[in-house]
C-alpha cells in the first residue's frame, strides 16, 4: 500500500506522518517512510542541489531534477517494498511536482508534467493521498522562525498558486483526501486515521 502526504510547506505533514507511522506500529503493520526528494544516495545528492543551490536554476531543470530523484527512489526502494506487501509512506510525491513546478512555477504544460510523472514513478500510483490543506498565510506564520530553503523562500504569490494547484488536483482525483489542517493536530489525525482504516479494510 502506498500512502502519500501533500500540502504547502507548513501544513503539518511531518507531524501527521509521525502520527500515522506510530499508529501503524500499534497495528503491527510494517511501514517505511521516505521523503521527497531523497531516500537514496543519489536522490539525496539531487535534493541538496535542488534545495540549497545558491545560483539561479531554470524552472525546467528544477522539474527534471525532482523527477530524476523520484525515479531513483521508486525504482530502488518503493517498488521492492510494495512487492513485499508492506506499506510505504511518502512525504511528497508527484502531486507536489504538479502543484509546485506546474502551477507554482508554470515551468511546463500540465499535461506534459503528468506524462513526465508517469515515467518518473514507473507507473506507481498512490492508494491514498492526504492533502493537508492550509492557507499560505497560516503556513507562513507557522514557519516564520524556521530557516527556509530555496523552495520555501519563493514568496506568498508562489504559494497561492501552489495551493490552487493542489485544490484542483483534489477535485480531479478520488484518491486525494482533503484534510483541514488548520485545526488541532490531534483532531487532524483522527480524520487521517479514519480514512486510512476505511481504505485498509476495503482492501
Amino acid at each position: 500500500m502506498l500512502i502519500t502526504f501533500e500540502g504547502i510547506d507548513g501544513c503539518g505533514k511531518t507531524t501527521q506522518i509521525k502520527n500515522l507511522t506510530n499508529y501503524l506500529k500499534e497495528k503491527h503493520l510494517n511501514a517505511t517512510v521516505f521523503r521527497e526528494p531523497g531516500g537514496t544516495r543519489l536522490s539525496e545528492m539531487i535534493r541538496e542541489i535542488l534545495l540549497h543551490e545558491p545560483g539561479d536554476m531554470d524552472f525546467r531543470t528544477e522539474l527534471l531534477l525532482f523527477s530524476a530523484a523520484r525515479s531513483q527512489l521508486v525504482k530502488e526502494k518503493v517498488i521492492p517494498i510494495l512487492k513485499k506487501g508492506e506499506i510505504v509512506v511518502l512525504d511528497r510525491y508527484y502531486d507536489s511536482t504538479v502543484a509546485y513546478q506546474g502551477y507554482g512555477r508554470n515551468s511546463m504544460n500540465i499535461q506534459h508534467i503528468h506524462f513526465l510523472n508517469k515515467l518518473a514513478t514507473h507507473d506507481t500510483v498512490p492508494d491514498i493521498t492526504f492533502y493537508l490543506k492550509i492557507t499560505p498565510e497560516i503556513a507562513s506564520e507557522r514557519t516564520r522562525d524556521s530557516q527556509k530553503d530555496r523552495m520555501e523562500s519563493a514568496g506568498p504569490d508562489f504559494f497561492e498558486r501552489v495551493k490552487s494547484g493542489y485544490d484542483l488536483l483534489a477535485e480531479e482525483n478520488d484518491r486525494i483526501i482533503t484534510i483541514d489542517s488548520t485545526r488541532n493536530p490531534d483532531i487532524v489525525f483522527q480524520d487521517i486515521k479514519a480514512a486510512f482504516d476505511s481504505e485498509f479494510s476495503a482492501r
